[in-house]
């Protein structure tokens, strides 16, 4: 199953939804149009209960998403980029707040607003040739899709800053070395290798991982209310019937057949 428009595609690979940026004669660049399609790719499939994962790509083999569309922007004044940067806290948080895994299968170059749509997903994978770059003050801008807040809490902000202000540039492996991705895949074909990469899962219990997902994203509050985000995640597990098909499934010495319920 398949879904296209100009700039963009989805398909469904069994249960996981794959977006794919589909600009490669513009380096992948975020136009306002896929931006806002992101967004509704976000909400949509959280909805569906067929749905196990997500994973955000982009068409070929060199750019993942090379930023902002600065030729879009180029006759844009001052308020229609204060609305661009609202609807960025918007699409991108509809991503950071899905409660299906989201998963950002990096192919090649991730600068600007493509770094920051990565950072704005659960877990990324990198092709060995990808790198990452928040190059905006260069430009006289700062980056403006959460780079200034989400590249910190990945790498810290000594680090943060070194990308940003000196314009410091990484390969995948600086990458994972700095903890901004998960994993360098070995494979030519990221997109698949992150898909297998991802069978816990696909093949585990879909409501515990949305309470595992709440309860870290709550590690950024102070201690004793992340205790309490924590505990209030739990007791939603607590009466699930997937958590009882956990228990049954450990006893018999069989693999469990999670529902989502």
């Amino acid at each position: 199953m398949s879904a296209h428009a100009d700039d963009f595609h989805v398909e469904h690979r069994g249960p996981v939804a794959v977006f794919c940026i589909d600009r490669p004669h513009r380096a992948n660049a975020l136009s306002r149009a896929v931006l806002l399609a992101l967004g509704r790719f976000a909400r949509e499939m959280a909805q569906r209960e067929d749905v196990r994962a997500l994973v955000v790509t982009g068409a070929g083999d060199r750019h993942f998403c090379a930023g902002a569309d600065l030729e879009e922007r180029r006759g844009w004044d001052d308020d229609e980029v204060r609305h661009q940067l609202r609807l960025y806290r918007s699409e991108l948080g509809a991503l950071d707040v899905c409660p299906k895994v989201v998963v950002a299968a990096i192919n090649g170059v991730a600068l600007g607003g493509g770094l920051e749509i990565s950072m704005a997903c659960d877990l990324r994978v990198a092709s060995p040739h990808a790198s990452f770059g928040q190059p905006e003050t260069a430009l006289a801008i700062i980056p403006g899709a959460g780079g200034t807040q989400r590249l910190p809490r990945l790498v810290g902000p000594a680090r943060a800053k070194e990308m940003i202000l000196l314009g410091r540039r990484l390969t995948a492996s600086e990458a994972l070395s700095w903890g901004l991705v998960n994993r360098v895949s070995g494979d030519a074909d990221v997109l698949g290798d992150a898909i297998e990469w991802l069978g816990p899962v696909i093949e585990g219990a879909p409501i515990a991982q949305a309470c595992a997902l709440e309860a870290i994203d709550a590690a950024v509050l102070p201690l004793d209310d992340g205790l309490e985000v924590e505990v209030r995640a739990y007791e939603r597990v607590l009466g699930s019937e997937d958590r009882m098909e956990g228990l049954r499934a450990f006893a018999e010495k069989r693999p469990a057949r999670y529902q989502g319920r």
